[in-house]
């Protein structure tokens, strides 16, 4: 089994309803995000995906939320733009690009500080 793992980010605005205490009120991150995908096998020139493309797919997701209030984002609209369901939400969306054949997603991990994340990962 092999393991990819890229690094991005982005910087938005969110505020956590029903949260008692001041991340309830409207503040920001600077965001780092961490995707790693897994493969069984590596294609005929020893590369399971190419750094590029999962790099890619990763800023196009992550771009949709750089700069923007995210509680107007869906799904952020009904749930909490917490670092948990960031991270839920980027791995759902990557999954969706990249998950087939060898390759699946297998984990999204969201930093919202430096010493303070949470990460999403495939079942099994």
């Amino acid at each position: 089994m092999y393991e990819l793992t890229v690094t991005s980010g982005f910087s938005s605005a969110h505020n956590l309803r029903g949260y008692e205490g001041a991340c309830e009120n409207l503040h920001g991150h600077n965001w780092k995000v961490e995707a790693t995908i897994r493969a069984q096998g590596l294609n005929d020139i020893g590369i399971a995906l190419d750094f590029k493309v999962l790099k890619k797919e990763l800023n196009t997701i992550v771009q949709r939320l750089d700069h923007r209030y995210l509680n107007e984002l869906i799904p952020f609209d009904r749930v909490n733009a917490t670092a948990e369901n960031i991270a839920r939400y980027i791995f759902d969306e990557l999954s969706r690009r990249l998950n087939k054949g060898n390759i699946k997603v297998a984990c999204v991990r969201v930093w919202e500080s430096e010493g303070a994340c949470a990460a999403f990962l495939a079942d099994g």
